[in-house]
């Protein structure tokens, strides 16, 4: 199978249309037309995980994150981005990403999967096509009511955390609730016109915390990383499934330590 043709499967459930104006999914860099036996699947494409898919003699790396963002005046290895390109053009790593197109299309079903939220609805809505609306984040209802912090621990349990970071009264009753995975930042508005009484997010900082709980949301923060990390078994089962491909994931390795 040539890279072109994974990326085919790609886009068949995350078509790059539909990321974001900001964004850059897609190949990154590599050959398009590089024979794949064995790909790997990431969040980022950091040092190690790029160590990884060598070791494994990966043919080809796929992550969530966008390695490059924003345009690049040269690429050497005098910052870390040029270094891992290198790294990856050197190992003749085709690399591809599919971002914000994966979370309007796939990432905030599948984190409300992992939750079992029932009766679902999107909570931002970015697009609209063949009458179906797509966007970022699925609010629903839980399987029971709970208790704030039993569904901190809900949370925690559905996607193997060992920790959260909670906003509002712990001891507050809740049952609908939104999950929108990555970073949650302003998001807060959108989840409270949707009734939502507490939001299941990432990157949540101080001030945009008591600002939610303020406006009768509770906020539990699970980590950017935290629940994006679906992303791996979401892909890695994707490809198992629809090709003969030697599929690969990195394990959980949360990018920093509570101590």
């Amino acid at each position: 199978m040539k890279c072109y043709n994974v990326i085919e499967f790609m886009r068949k459930i995350a078509p790059e249309r539909y990321a974001f104006d900001w964004d850059n999914p897609g190949l990154q860099c590599g050959r398009r037309d590089k024979d794949v036996e064995r790909v790997f699947v990431a969040v980022d494409a950091t040092e190690r995980v790029i160590k990884e898919a060598k070791n494994c003699q990966a043919d080809m790396l796929i992550t969530h994150h966008p390695l490059i963002f924003k345009g690049i005046n040269n690429v050497n290895s005098t910052n870390f981005i040029g270094r891992r390109l290198l790294n990856l053009i050197g190992s003749d790593i085709s690399y591809y990403a599919m971002h914000t197109n994966f979370d309007i299309t796939v990432m905030g079903e599948y984190a409300a999967d992992y939750l079992r939220l029932s009766h679902r609805d999107v909570l931002e809505v970015t697009l609209e096509e063949n009458g179906i609306e797509k966007g970022i984040g699925v609010c629903g209802r839980l399987p029971f009511d709970m208790t704030l912090r039993d569904c901190g621990e809900y949370v925690k349990n559905c996607f193997g955390l060992d920790s959260v970071k909670i906003f509002g009264d712990l001891s507050r009753h809740i049952s609908y609730a939104a999950v929108s995975p990555g970073s949650g930042k302003g998001m807060s508005d959108v989840a409270v016109k949707k009734g939502v009484e507490v939001l299941i997010t990432g990157d949540i900082d101080h001030h945009e915390g008591i600002d939610a709980v303020a406006k009768d949301l509770c906020i539990i923060d699970a980590g950017h990383y935290g629940i994006e990390y679906i992303f791996v078994s979401y892909i890695t089962e994707y490809l198992r499934k629809n090709t003969d491909l030697e599929v690969h994931g990195e394990e959980f390795v949360n990018p920093f330590n509570i101590i």
